[in-house]
């Protein structure tokens, strides 16, 4: 049997090897959803070198106080940068996602001194994941061996987070945190000087900086000066929160393999479990008229878990039923003097993995060493390659997590194609093994190793094992067949692409315009 098996997982490699020769290249991209377009203000440069400009000078303006505006506001002012922070509405944000930090996010908060953010907000401690396919299910825990006892994910409501962040942020003396609509970005002969922005009492005021960066959110209304956005919208999340009930894996974030994509459960209290059913696509049953509740009920619910269906109930009957559009956008900017994009409003991938947040913590840290020799921001011409270098460094980070969010979400999906539906099978019992068959996986998807060799090799692993599974008892045609179209149903290599290759300076993207 072992031979069988060794033979096996050698023929579906040939067969993995023989695809790659023969396919040609190729692919779409969907078309960008409309956005608001951003203005982009000219001026005289005399109006920025004038102190009679009519406006505050600082050496950093932020746009944006989420997760990444109000984290960086906070690294670059300890840093002793003269900051000024604008946001759009000051009071607490409330969200259905941005609630689950991995540990390799929380590494970073620790790195830039705001772990005590996750403190005093009725945060909890999760360990890692439980997944759950017909019946059957599976724990898969979070290598932390090597890691202090503090050093695990973090899920908590996300407002109370932001709020916590930008408290500490304007603690210090050279940060400044402003209610205001940002309008446009100034531009003096294409460099980006500062930015016009409405107040909260509706005066007209301009900033000016050496240095803005707009992290004004998956929403944002300025990105389009800054970049080539290419929005996907995947599907929706529905979201829900079971109250006064414990998980039957506590301190463990659960996934539901369900038809026809996944559910998530994790906790952000003490006392209260979020719960995320993803819709794909961009419509969703309708709240208002009972739609979504009848679909919630009659589709979903049966496919919960019998241990977390009657909780699952009970929230659909409470109603306060919420939904939010998926997006999905690489990082594709026009590298612009002055400016720099960060957060939702620079790069997106699918919520699934629970990402985000770490990839925006690890930009910051990036960016703050790229800048901290920088002591004279003015000087734009070696602020500019600065920035360049940070486009290249945070790839390896950034690329590996938004892959990952893709990949799972197509292999967590069910589809009407048989070899999809045996990959997703392959991917939940090789997780199952446990051993090194789940920890190299949990590492990529915790932000523990967020190295793009080795999400490659457990990708491949995954399918050289579903194809050496179709194998046995016998190769017979249909087996080949499906085991062919294990390798072609273009789930990772697209993904790989459009988060850009990952080690090619940015000029030299931009010369070959790749991504």
């Amino acid at each position: 049997m072992v031979d069988q098996n060794v033979l096996a997982a050698l023929f579906g490699f040939a067969i993995f090897y023989g695809f790659l020769i023969f396919r040609k290249a190729g692919g779409t991209r969907k078309s960008c959803l409309p956005e608001e377009t951003a203005a982009t203000t000219v001026i005289d440069g005399s109006e920025c070198r004038s102190k009679d400009g009519g406006g505050e000078y600082f050496d950093v303006i932020i746009v944006g106080a989420g997760v990444a505006g109000a984290a960086l506001a906070h690294t670059l002012g300890k840093d002793g940068r003269r900051v000024r922070v604008i946001e759009r509405d000051l009071t607490e944000p409330d969200r259905i996602v941005g609630e689950l930090l991995q540990p390799g996010g929380y590494l970073k908060l620790i790195e830039l001194g705001l772990e005590d953010c996750v403190e005093q907000i009725d945060s909890q401690r999760v360990f890692g994941y439980a997944l759950f396919k017909d019946g059957k299910s599976t724990r898969l825990s979070y290598p932390l061996e090597k890691f202090h006892s503090e050093i695990s994910g973090r899920s908590f409501h996300n407002g109370r987070f932001i709020q916590r962040m930008r408290e500490k942020a304007a603690s210090l003396p050279n940060v400044q945190l402003e209610q205001g609509t940002v309008a446009s970005l100034l531009e003096d002969e294409g460099t980006i000087r500062g930015v016009q922005y409405k107040t909260k009492s509706a005066e007209d005021l301009k900033a000016y900086a050496p240095l803005t960066i707009v992290c004004d959110g998956c929403f944002s209304n300025l990105r389009r000066s800054l970049c080539n956005p290419k929005v996907d919208v995947p599907s929706c999340f529905v979201g829900l929160v079971l109250e006064n009930f414990q998980l039957p894996f506590a301190n463990h974030g659960h996934v539901v393999l369900a038809d026809p994509s996944p559910i998530l459960f994790y906790p952000i209290s003490s006392t209260e479990i979020r719960c995320l059913v993803d819709v794909p696509g961009q419509k969703v049953p309708s709240v208002s008229n009972g739609e979504m509740e009848k679909y919630l009920k009659t589709v979903v619910a049966p496919q919960v878990p019998i241990e977390l269906r009657d909780a699952f109930i009970s929230a659909i009957e409470r109603g306060n039923i919420r939904t939010m559009p998926n997006r999905s956008m690489p990082a594709a900017p026009h590298p612009t003097p002055g400016a720099l994009l960060m957060g939702d409003a620079f790069n997106m991938r699918h919520p699934l993995t629970g990402g985000g947040m770490t990839v925006a913590l690890s930009d910051i840290v990036v960016l703050r060493n790229l800048l901290r020799p920088l002591h004279d921001l003015n000087d734009s011409s070696t602020l500019c390659k600065y920035l360049e270098s940070f486009y290249t460094l945070r790839k390896p980070v950034a690329s590996t997590i938004n892959t990952l969010a893709g990949a799972l979400y197509k292999v967590f999906s069910a589809s009407p194609d048989k070899a999809r539906n045996e990959m997703r099978q392959a991917c939940f019992d090789y997780l199952s093994l446990g051993g090194v068959f789940s920890d190299g996986p949990v590492s990529l998807l915790s932000g523990l190793n967020p190295r793009p060799l080795s999400l490659v090799c457990h990708f491949f692993a995954v399918a050289i094992y579903g194809i050496g599974r179709l194998m046995l008892p016998f190769p017979s045609p249909g087996r080949i067949w499906i085991g062919a179209r294990l390798i072609s149903v273009c789930i990772f290599l697209p993904h790989l692409f459009t988060s850009s290759l990952y080690f090619v300076p940015y000029s030299l993207h931009l010369s070959f315009k790749f991504c």
